[in-house]
């Protein structure tokens, strides 16, 4: 492996499919895990991968980890590229309610996260890359249509109307029903789960990208 991504794998963080795992190797890269409840900071890496999760059921606890909370601020703030999905997303966003609590996340996405009773997307998803991708491949075949779902109970709230979204949802719900994919630096941020198959080389997409940056 010559790249080395940080992945967050504990009790918080845990929706990954095995395959997509082992496709990290094949592509030249090494899976670091971290712990998002109990490490004080990030492993060296050269990139990070925040998956799905249940972000809201640890709010204390993920808030009260301030340290790594400001090492994934900073990292992706100078430059670092960094893929979140869902549980990923929210944990990156400035805070995070749920049941009448609060409390601050990462901060790095200009957003609040407010889950809810009910499903916001659910299900099948279809979307296009749009310009300002940073994963160079999803740039050059514009037309292509991926196919992957989603399930979150969370919504956005308060989004800075300068953030730059880099998906174009045809089915499904994503941000607000139209957008997803919020592009910060060289972090992208999703409710789509992708999965690594040969119409979506995700994996390949992101590893060349963590190279592309060093």
């Amino acid at each position: 492996p010559d790249v080395r991504i940080g992945i967050a794998r504990d009790r918080v963080f845990g929706f990954y499919y095995p395959d997509d795992l082992a496709a990290f190797a094949t592509a030249g890269a090494e899976l670091v895990a971290f712990d998002t409840l109990a490490d004080a900071n990030l492993p060296p890496v050269d990139g990070l991968f925040i998956g799905g999760g249940f972000p809201e059921c640890f709010l204390g606890a993920l808030a009260d980890n301030v340290s790594l909370r400001n090492d994934i601020r900073k990292f992706i703030a100078h430059g670092g590229p960094a893929y979140a999905e869902c549980g990923g997303l929210m944990y990156l966003t400035r805070s995070l309610t749920w049941q009448g609590a609060s409390a601050d996340m990462v901060g790095v996405i200009p957003a609040d996260t407010r889950v809810g009773s009910r499903p916001v997307g659910r299900g099948y998803m279809q979307f296009k890359a749009l310009p300002g991708h940073p994963w160079p491949r999803l740039l050059q075949q514009p037309e292509t249509l991926y196919h992957a779902h989603e399930f979150h109970y969370s919504r956005l709230e308060n989004v800075d109307s300068a953030v730059q979204t880099v998906l174009e949802v045809r089915r499904g719900y994503g941000i607000d029903g139209r957008r997803d994919g919020i592009h910060v630096a060289n972090l992208l941020a999703t409710y789509v789960h992708q999965r690594h198959v040969r119409s979506n080389p995700w994996v390949n997409d992101f590893v060349d990208f963590v190279r592309s940056c060093r």
